[in-house]
């Protein structure tokens, strides 16, 4: 198990999924905590797995995916190199053909191995010549439908590339209308839609297939709502595509692929009208095609077109304020499909907006199983716990965060601040220049730096500034720099900082803060009403009530001597 060739010809996760295969049979009950990620890296693992369906999915991974496999996969393998009793090195060849996937995983499996007896030779080159990219047709789509379906979007985008190089519309219309849109489906998910937008327009021109210019105009239409930058989005064209994909299910033979084909399109329509602030006709849509979906499929048939509409209408029902609802269509939605790790996110949502905390933190666990390693699902799960005072926790979830998405700068932000709430200064500070070498002029991590600087008595005014200069809006900004100012004497500019501060929030501290400044400067009315105020305020902690009460007296005193 010591030697992998990892080109890209091989397909995705190649010589790291043998790798990881060879530590599952070595550790299977390591492996039974890593299946998710080890079946979707290692689908040979999954004895109850079925091939791949050549149609089209109705549900994609989102790219990100393959960051929580590696993470997983490394996690899994650095776990089996801390057992090992005496030093081990694994070869991988052609790293540099390697397929973004196992570049990928190779990346994050690095600094997890470092300290254990497990070394990795990287080589460039191999003894073996990779084989080619499949010509045959068959081959073609399943390696184009697969890779899809699994969410490995670059393998799919160098399959279908080359397969248009070997077959043209007139010679082989199906095969280059398969490479097209799977070149198409893999680049709107890489982020380059213009481009699939590109593909689309040529597959119109090249030929008047009903089938094929029905399914690329709905195509057409979820890049213009959905997938293009946020400034080329065009829900009137949308809209307009949409609309043609309609005319042209008109006239689809079959009755029941009919009906399919129809509310499939019909939900486009739906979310446009959602966005548009239209959800009551956005719900007569979905309500409509659910009946008429309902009435052409078997009992048990396509469970996850049913659960999709249903899911869409979750959404409607949030939308028109009814979370009953939403949350009963959520509850139908899992029953159908258990296995998506989005819903078990929206229902925890709804949860956690009820109050419901430990269902949310349930549901969030769910989704970090099944997605797996979900970024937004761990921090979400972390708030909960930091509301709840589970500081430990809510770390942990922090760090797996960052883990898997270095660059999640909530996580970033809410990991610092619970490092300075328990006086950590020296992991805040870390985790902060952390955050400020990928963001630098990220206005929170700028205040919190300076927090940790004013803790330690060090200068901190400019960093003050910088966050304000970033975002105006910055409460505690204003507070801090106005402390550093009222410390050092300055206490009109702090007077200043603090009136910006009370013109944006309703908290009591800046009232307090401003009306101990304005006490200062001998303005007793001022400051007495700043604490009147501030002792206004609901939820009011003993010592803070206590002090503003003190300083409270003393402004009256002041103000009738």
């Amino acid at each position: 198990m010591n030697r992998y060739d990892c080109h890209r010809a091989h397909g995705p996760y190649a010589g790291v999924a043998g790798f990881l295969a060879a530590i599952a049979a070595d550790r299977p009950r390591l492996a039974a905590r890593h299946q998710v990620e080890l079946y979707a890296i290692v689908p040979s693992l999954d004895r109850t797995a079925r091939p791949t369906a050549e149609e089209e999915p109705i549900r994609f991974h989102p790219a990100r995916r393959t960051a929580c496999l590696a993470y997983g996969a490394a996690e899994f393998a650095a776990s089996w190199a801390g057992t090992l009793r005496r030093p081990v090195t694994v070869t991988f060849d052609h790293v540099a053909d390697a397929d973004e996937t196992t570049a990928e995983l190779l990346h994050t499996l690095l600094p997890r191995i470092a300290g254990t007896p497990l070394s990795l030779d990287l080589r460039d080159d191999g003894p073996d010549a990779p084989p080619p990219l499949p010509s045959d047709p068959d081959a073609v789509r399943a390696a184009i439908g697969d890779s899809l379906a699994r969410g490995f979007y670059h393998h799919a985008a160098r399959v279908a590339a080359h397969g248009r190089t070997v077959v043209t519309s007139d010679g082989d219309l199906r095969q280059w209308w398969a490479c097209t849109t799977g070149l198409a489906t893999a680049l709107a998910a890489l982020d380059r839609a213009d481009e699939a937008l590109e593909l689309y327009d040529e597959a119109r021109a090249a030929t008047d297939d009903p089938k094929i210019n029905m399914s690329a105009a709905y195509a057409t239409a979820m890049l213009y709502a959905r997938h293009l930058s946020a400034a080329d989005q065009d829900p009137a064209r949308a809209r307009h595509w949409l609309e043609q994909a309609l005319r042209l299910a008109e006239h689809v033979d079959d009755p029941r692929h009919q009906v399919i084909s129809t509310v499939f399109y019909e939900q486009g329509l739906a979310l446009l009208d959602a966005k548009a602030g239209a959800p009551a006709e956005a719900l007569r849509l979905i309500d409509d095609g659910l009946a008429r979906l309902t009435a052409v499929l078997a009992p048990g048939e396509h469970p996850q077109h049913l659960a999709r509409l249903r899911h869409n209408r979750a959404q409607v029902h949030l939308a028109l304020g009814d979370p009953e609802r939403a949350l009963a269509d959520l509850d139908t939605v899992i029953d159908h499909d258990p296995g998506n790790c989005e819903y078990y996110v929206d229902r925890a949502a709804l949860h956690r907006a009820a109050g419901r905390v430990q269902s949310a933190i349930k549901d969030y666990g769910t989704a970090i199983r099944l997605g797996p390693h979900l970024p937004e699902a761990y921090y979400n799960r972390a708030v909960l716990h930091l509301e709840r005072g589970r500081d430990e926790r809510a770390r942990e979830d922090l760090e797996h965060v960052l883990a898997i998405d270095p660059g999640h700068l909530d996580a970033r932000i809410a990991l610092v601040n619970a490092h300075l709430e328990r006086g950590a200064l020296d992991a805040a500070e870390r985790d902060a220049l952390a955050g400020l070498a990928l963001a630098p002029k990220e206005p929170a991590l700028l205040c919190t730096l300076g927090l940790i600087r004013s803790e330690r008595g060090e200068p901190a005014e400019d960093l003050f500034t910088q966050a304000l200069e970033g975002d105006q809006t910055l409460v505690e900004a204003w507070t801090n720099r106005a402390a550093v100012r009222f410390e050092r004497g300055e206490v009109a500019a702090a007077v200043a900082d603090l009136d910006r501060a009370v013109a944006l929030s309703p908290a009591p501290e800046p009232r307090y803060n401003r009306g101990t400044a304005l006490a200062r400067l001998g303005r007793w009315e001022e400051a007495a009403r700043d604490f009147t105020d501030a002792l206004a305020q609901p939820g009011l902690d003993r010592a803070l009530r206590r002090d503003l009460r003190a300083e409270l007296t003393r402004c009256r005193r002041a103000l009738s001597a």
